[in-house]
């Protein structure tokens, strides 16, 4: 089905926005991709649009044995993996001040439980290859926490790139083949903003957004890269050293 250098590419949250555009993009390269998320019929979609080169795999990725078992089927299906991408998350609207333990507790589960779990389960396939790449999601209010009403999400992202970079340091120490990669996009024009707990705007109206398509070129080049730590924006990493100089901290 495929051939050594075309590779295997498992994307959660791949029923929509920029995992859909990520599936559709590396199946245009020869990639072969296992489309993770919970709704079978949005994932077919998807699927029907990567030219025969998709897997549907239905599981909620905030449960850890239903990752698991993607990564089994992945493995069954394909043979291997050689990227996992951690897309899956959601947003919520609610001010720090109005926050509850259960909103705490679902943006969590949402953005980084979901992420832990790719990086731990699909893991142990990389070390024994000695080789594998996992790039995980991101957003610039993981660096700038600049929106009050996205609070926990700004909270669970910084969250998430601070997992990611540990993640990094840990597994190199000893399997160096082994990349974690963080893409921080902005503003996005998908269906995020609506999906947000507690509801939200729709993110395709902010002004200065960007296409799904685009961030899933950048995704795309940090396969080919291996870069660690890439925003989809540019001006976006001056924006991040202009705020914490602003603030009184030394830039990141």
């Amino acid at each position: 089905m495929h051939t050594m250098n075309e590779k295997v590419v498992v994307i959660t949250g791949a029923s929509s926005g920029i995992g859909a555009a990520a599936a559709e993009r590396l199946a245009r390269q020869q990639m072969s991709v296992v489309l993770v998320a919970r709704r079978r019929a949005a994932l077919d979609e998807v699927a029907a649009r990567c030219d025969r080169r998709a897997h549907v795999v239905v599981a909620d990725v905030t449960h850890r044995d239903q990752v698991r078992r993607a990564v089994e089927e992945a493995l069954a299906k394909c043979g291997r993996i050689d990227v996992w991408i951690n897309n899956a998350g959601q947003g919520i609207s609610r001010n720090p001040s109005e926050l509850t333990d259960e909103d705490l507790e679902a943006v969590m589960r949402a953005n980084v439980h979901s992420a832990l779990y790719g990086m731990q389960e699909v893991l142990p396939h990389f070390k024994a290859r000695g080789d594998g790449h996992v790039i995980n999601v991101s957003s610039m209010l993981g660096r700038l926490p600049l929106a009050v009403i996205r609070s926990a999400y700004c909270g669970a992202k910084h969250f998430l790139n601070a997992l990611t970079a540990l993640m990094r340091a840990e597994v190199q120490a000893t399997h160096p083949g082994i990349q974690f990669s963080l893409v921080s996009p902005g503003v996005v024009r998908t269906e995020f903003g609506l999906n947000a707990i507690h509801g939200g705007k729709d993110s395709r109206g902010v002004p200065g957004s960007q296409s799904a398509a685009e961030v899933a070129e950048v995704i795309a080049s940090v396969i080919e890269s291996r870069l660690p730590d890439v925003y989809t924006r540019p001006g976006a990493h001056e924006r991040v050293a202009q705020y914490y100089a602003s603030v009184g901290a030394d830039p990141v």
